[in-house]
């Protein structure tokens, strides 16, 4: 697990080598104290570590951004990798990111995807998952997502989901109109041509025709009702609801303690697939 290195604001702290990872940080955007922590450990599947993440804060153009991911990888881990190393940076680089975030998130992504396609094989057959979230001096939340790694805030007591899980099922038609299928196996999660559990998603060549990498985005004030963010892969969403990590998270202060006490109990309730957690915590 590599780690993603920013300039910026605040510190952090960094353990982790081969299959897990975990760190902390904090920093002060406004009148916003923000902290976070995160925890990754390896699934209990034959394949090595394919979740990466980002958690930082840097400084543009005299505004403070917090930058927080979860890459969940398939078939490999090297579109993870890169998009750890360059999807945020293709998203700031846009022109319109600071007058029409929404359009500028979207084209990053897109181009982002068109690049890691241009790159193979050297990135392999593989793809990926991508949650994004940009905190915005400390007042703005934009959430940005393809495939079924999930944010979830805390805000006037109630979570609220920040992204939308992309089930083949739901895009089904969508799937249907470019030629494929989507088959719902007895014991098993829906696929799209039998292969991969998601709709959208980065890379993916095999299935590029059929697939869409048009991130779904939603943006959230945040005030002083607003508790926390947790951003987390599958392996996580999979044996908990949002309502059970949200509970969970607001028993600690300390969000690195929030993020590993969540990746814990995800291992008691038996998730076999790697587990990746952000929580972020904001307060006035």
């Amino acid at each position: 697990m590599a780690r993603y290195c920013c300039f910026g604001a605040g510190f952090s702290e960094f353990t982790g080598h081969g299959s897990t990872a975990s760190g902390k940080g904090k920093g002060c955007q406004g009148q916003v104290k923000v902290s976070y922590g995160y925890n990754l450990v390896r699934g209990k599947t034959n394949h090595p570590m394919e979740d990466y993440h980002v958690a930082n804060f840097v400084e543009v153009n005299g505004n403070e951004l917090g930058l927080f991911a979860i890459y969940d990888g398939h078939l490999g881990d090297t579109v993870p990798a890169y998009l750890q190393k360059n999807l945020f940076s293709n998203i700031l680089n846009e022109e319109e990111f600071w007058t029409h975030t929404d359009r500028a998130i979207i084209k990053a992504y897109e181009k982002t995807d068109q690049a890691i396609l241009s790159h193979t094989p050297d990135l392999g057959q593989g793809g990926s998952t991508a949650v994004t979230a940009i905190l915005v001096n400390g007042t703005k939340l934009w959430v940005a997502n393809v495939g079924d790694s999930r944010a979830v805030l805390l805000k006037g007591g109630e979570p609220i989901q920040m992204s939308i899980d992309h089930d083949p099922n739901v895009e089904r038609s969508v799937i249907e109109n470019r030629g494929g299928f989507v088959s719902n196996m007895p014991g098993d999660v829906p696929r799209v041509c039998g292969q991969l559990a998601v709709s959208r998603a980065f890379g993916d060549r095999n299935l590029k025709s059929l697939l869409r990498s048009e991130p779904d985005i939603k943006v959230e004030n945040i005030d002083h009702t607003a508790e926390l963010l947790v951003l987390a892969s599958d392996g996580l969403w999979k044996v908990m609801n949002n309502q059970e990590v949200v509970d969970v998270a607001k028993r600690f202060k300390d969000p690195y303690a929030a993020a590993k006490q969540l990746v814990a109990e995800a291992l008691k309730r038996d998730s076999k697939d790697d587990i990746s957690c952000i929580v972020v915590r904001f307060k006035a």
